[in-house]
């Protein structure tokens, strides 16, 4: 159901049977992990989250990524304000989908 490298691959699939016999199937809740930027990323004019993952990741679609350190839920949040800092995971990976 999503890319490998989605953040929602590791999350757990579940299933829910209605009253009338339908099967539901749905992912848990994923929870934002308590994770800090280890480095960090001058936001530039024009940035939008997937070039600044793409700078800091070496992947655009790891965005995801940048939210979470920043415990940001819009990614359009990260990168609206030029000169601002933002927080990226290190390169160790510690940021598991």
């Amino acid at each position: 159901m999503f890319f490998r490298g989605s953040r929602y691959e590791h999350v757990a699939d579940a299933e829910l049977e209605t009253k009338d016999g339908r099967l539901i199937r749905y992912k848990r809740m994923r929870f934002i992990p308590d994770a800090e930027g280890r480095l960090s990323y001058q936001v530039k004019e024009g940035d939008r989250p997937d070039l600044a993952a793409y700078n800091t990741l070496g992947d655009p679609e790891q965005f995801w990524r940048l939210c979470d350190v920043n415990k940001t839920q819009r990614p359009v949040d990260l990168t609206e304000n030029p000169g601002e800092r933002i927080g990226v995971p290190g390169p160790e990976g510690g940021m598991g989908g």
